[in-house]
């Protein structure tokens, strides 16, 4: 019961960026708030989390599962879309949307929800291997092909998130740990973010139209993420050698449901970005009622 009472109060900042957006529509500029947090806030939870506890094999190995997890289902993909779909931009939201989740506006607080502030180091590294993957995979297939991927990584290298990252990691290796104060003032940025991060969801879900439904790319889709997904994961995670903790917090990152970065892409490459804006809508309801059950599952993993 606690479990839900602590999703429903990190829901309720997704609703309340969704009511938000809705009443004051234009005059509240989420590119704004979305630059904030890239740039500003998001680095400060990178910098605290992943000074939260020192780093062992458990921290290192947990980015490199979740995102041979997703790149098998990329393979899978990948040859099932030659036989589901004809169109070309069909097949590339099938081969990737569904493993490009949202572990970052809801991953990381769901974690703390969940599992408490020891989530922190886990979520945080967790959400830069998702980054990698929005940014080389991601965009690769949603330009369908004519995307450089050496490209794509490079321009990942200038997100201030992974600077934060590599920073904050050489001090742990080196044995830092921040003071009393330092900590609180890192504590702020972190928890602002968090917060901002859920509210611009919600902003995103309030511009969301379910006007453009595709039947069969809707069904394959969610069938993908929240059937084959959770099956494949769950199978793996049994035997990979890791501490119980850091196999749930995999399990529950990738259940997360479509970010909305594959809007962003969609966008940039002409990829039926609105086809994609209402598959994100549909996830995100859909994982709502499923979370009970990915609760249940994640309990008995051991």
């Amino acid at each position: 019961m606690d479990s839900f009472a602590a999703v429903f109060f990190v829901y309720l900042f997704i609703l309340i960026g969704f009511v938000t957006k809705k009443f004051f529509k234009e005059r509240v500029d989420e590119k704004t708030l979305v630059l904030l947090s890239v740039y500003i806030f998001q680095p400060f939870l990178t910098f605290w989390g992943l000074l939260k506890r020192p780093i062992d094999l458990d921290l290192a190995a947990a980015p490199f599962v979740f995102f041979g997890i997703g790149l098998l289902i990329i393979v899978w993909n990948y040859f099932l879309a030659r036989t589901l779909f004809d169109e070309a931009k069909d097949r590339s939201i099938f081969i990737v949307s569904s493993v490009i989740g949202n572990t970052g506006n809801l991953g990381v607080p769901l974690g703390i929800a969940l599992f408490g502030e020891g989530s922190l180091p886990y979520t945080t590294i967790v959400n830069l291997a998702n980054v990698f993957m929005v940014y080389s995979f991601g965009a690769y297939f949603y330009s369908r092909g004519n995307f450089d991927v050496k490209k794509s990584i490079l321009n990942t290298v200038k997100l201030p998130i992974l600077w934060f990252a590599s920073i904050a990691i050489m001090l742990n290796l080196y044995g830092f740990r921040p003071g009393y104060y330092f900590d609180m003032f890192l504590q702020m940025g972190a928890y602002s973010a968090i917060v901002l991060q859920l509210m611009i969801f919600g902003f995103y879900l309030a511009k969301i139209s379910v006007r453009f439904l595709d039947v069969k790319l809707i069904a394959a889709v969610t069938t993908t993420k929240f059937l084959i997904l959770p099956i494949v994961a769950y199978i793996l995670l049994q035997f990979v050698p890791l501490e119980t903790l850091t196999k749930k917090i995999i399990f529950m990152e990738i259940m997360m449901p479509l970010a909305v970065a594959n809007v962003n892409l969609a966008a940039l490459y002409q990829c039926k970005e609105l086809v994609v804006t209402a598959l994100i809508f549909i996830t995100t309801l859909l994982f709502i009622p499923l979370l009970p059950l990915y609760i249940h599952i994640i309990e008995r993993i051991q």
